[in-house]
């Protein structure tokens, strides 16, 4: 039976269990992600109690998390030889027009998923998750996953309300990331814009993957991954549908960001890291490493959506990749900078 770490006196143990243990979960230097063998999973997503109470009252709960509880997520990653597993928050996130609120769910979700880290040593890792768009309540979260949890990095969604990551309202944000050498999981939402627009076609077939380029376009020509280079970003869904796009973002940079980009659009985009989840088959990966090195390609599922086995059969079925460069994408190409 779980813990609930959140109340009175069972969560002043746990924390001070969390900062006993210390190096155990911690990512600067120590064996957390590096330990054993196997492959990681970058994206892989957790539900607390508290959140699917939240999606259930708000009437955002989805099936697929019937299923889900962490002995079951633990049995799919035995079966597949998954060794570890870094835990996100999916969208629709934490936040629902109530600060106090989303700050309340963004401790109680990042508590549990420091627990369950602690219970399941060396299992899983984690990126905290914010209540954006509340900024100071975002950065106090940030500080609080570093410092108290030993997070591994932050998580992030494409877009909140009316703006995507890379607009000037999140600059605070990505100042304390960048100072902090931060690594930051992007995850897909459907944006304020574009929800339900082709009846009987759900948000994510499309909007997902067109949501996760916007906010690379914005982070790249609005001058974010510039002015901010010590910040590690990993994309999911293989960058979405922007390797189908660079032609006109390099026709762009070239005729209206030259002098931000002056070594054009490409050369900015393979900086940065992106994950196979829902994507690995022939297509995308075929674009995505024709556009980027192998080396920032990274084993990623969207578990519970899909299950892990059907991406390691992908990868290895879509023609793309050698043996040497699948047992990289599995595990070393994350280790080369996350630990």
């Amino acid at each position: 039976m779980r813990t609930n770490v959140n109340s009175g006196p069972r969560r002043k143990t746990f924390l001070a269990g969390l900062a006993a243990a210390g190096a155990g979960i911690a990512l600067p230097g120590e064996p957390s992600l590096g330990q054993g063998a196997g492959r990681i999973d970058v994206h892989h997503h957790y539900a607390p109690p508290s959140w699917l109470a939240v999606l259930k009252a708000k009437n955002l709960y989805t099936p697929v998390w019937a299923g889900w509880s962490l002995d079951n997520a633990l049995a799919e990653m035995d079966r597949s030889g998954t060794a570890k597993a870094m835990l996100s928050i999916t969208t629709p996130g934490l936040w629902f027009g109530d600060d106090a609120a989303a700050r309340r769910l963004a401790r109680d979700c990042n508590d549990y998923a420091a627990q369950t880290i602690a219970a399941h040593r060396g299992r899983f890792g984690m990126f905290v998750a914010l209540p954006l768009p509340d900024i100071e309540g975002s950065l106090r979260e940030i500080a609080y996953g570093y410092e108290t949890l030993k997070a591994n990095g932050v998580g992030l969604l494409t877009s909140y309300t009316d703006k995507w990551l890379g607009d000037p309202a999140f600059s605070p944000i990505f100042e304390e990331l960048n100072r902090r050498k931060a690594v930051v999981f992007i995850h897909p939402t459907t944006a304020k814009c574009c929800t339900n627009l082709l009846p009987g076609i759900s948000d994510a077939a499309i909007e997902y993957g067109t949501d996760t380029t916007r906010a690379i376009a914005r982070i790249v020509f609005g001058g974010t991954s510039t002015r901010y280079p010590d910040i590690r970003m990993i994309f999911s869904h293989a960058g979405g549908t922007m390797p189908f796009l660079t032609e006109r973002f390099v026709h762009l940079a070239r005729d209206r960001y030259a002098q931000l980009l002056p070594n054009g659009f490409v050369a900015e985009v393979r900086r940065f890291y992106y994950d196979v989840a829902q994507a690995a088959n022939p297509a995308p990966m075929a674009a995505l490493a024709k556009l980027v090195p192998v080396s920032h390609i990274l084993f990623g599922t969207d578990y519970p959506y899909l299950t892990i086995a059907e991406h390691v059969q992908g990868l290895k079925d879509c023609g793309i990749f050698s043996a040497r460069d699948l047992f990289s994408i599995d595990r070393s190409n994350l280790l080369a900078f996350m630990r």
